[in-house]
């Protein structure tokens, strides 16, 4: 076994950086990645491929960076020469400055910690950190407009990159929350809740949330069909849906249509 003396030697400091928004993972290397491949082909797929990752786990990221960001990194443009591409904005290249300013300062801080790094066991419980991951699609940002409290629950309405989004939560989680108006909140909600319909559809439903926008992408499965909806704010939606469903409703890229969500569906988070 080798002497404390000899492992505290051998000892490397090593760190990945990571922006977090918030407590929400926001942008790390391999987003950051993306991004710059975006900027440089003005295309999601070759973006993808030049990363060895799915069309899917790319939107994915991008769906989550915009849906945090107060202002979208990146953005579809449409017509051309070439039919339309994907674009970063100002924004999404002032993210890409921002992390290499500061993964610079990571480095050095880093080498200087290394330095002084003897006690092994205090520095790993020090820079540990827990990760909170759950099954719920969709996370989205928002700030408290209203809170209307009832006899056991309370109505939280969520101001959603300027769409409304009611929840239905107790009182005591209000509470435990802090939850009034002003306060930043997250929605979590999962993609087999929200429904889809045409936007035209008439339909009455108990659903209190109808949130409509345009089919930004649709990935078929063998049963299901995942439904990306860019709403009129800019926060996107997803939705899980039977093909059966996707073909009846003739949905399609590009066409408008709605996404239904009960509001006791809708489960709230805030950062501590």
């Amino acid at each position: 076994m080798p002497h404390a003396a000899e492992t505290h030697a051998r000892l490397k400091t090593s760190g990945a950086l990571r922006l977090d928004l918030d407590t929400s993972r926001f942008a790390g290397h391999e987003r950051i990645a993306l991004l710059r491949r975006i900027d440089e082909t003005g295309s999601i797929s070759q973006a993808a491929r030049t990363l060895g990752i799915s069309y899917k786990q790319a939107w994915d990221a991008v769906d989550a960076m915009n849906n945090l960001s107060a202002e979208p990194l990146v953005q579809r443009r449409t017509g051309g020469r070439h039919g339309g591409g994907t674009e970063l904005t100002a924004e999404g290249r002032r993210l890409i400055t921002v992390f290499e300013t500061a993964e610079r300062e990571h480095r050095r801080f880093l080498e200087r910690l290394g330095e002084g790094v003897r006690d092994f066991d205090h520095f790993h419980r020090l820079l540990g950190v827990i990760n909170m991951k759950v099954s719920a699609r969709n996370h989205l940002h928002g700030v408290v407009t209203a809170v209307r409290s009832g006899a056991v629950n309370a109505e939280v309405v969520l101001d959603l990159k300027g769409t409304p989004l009611v929840a239905i939560v107790t009182n005591e989680s209000v509470e435990a929350l802090g939850l009034a108006p002003g306060r930043e909140a997250y929605a979590l909600i999962k993609a087999s809740f929200v429904l889809i319909t045409t936007e035209d559809g008439g339909l009455r439903t108990s659903a209190r949330n109808r949130l409509c926008g345009t089919v930004e992408r649709m990935i078929e499965g063998a049963v299901n069909t995942e439904v990306v909806l860019a709403l009129d704010g800019g926060a996107r939606v997803t939705a899980m849906i039977t093909g059966e469903s996707a073909r009846q409703l003739e949905l399609a890229e590009g066409k408008r249509a709605c996404a239904l969500i009960k509001a006791p569906h809708i489960i709230l988070a805030v950062s501590d």
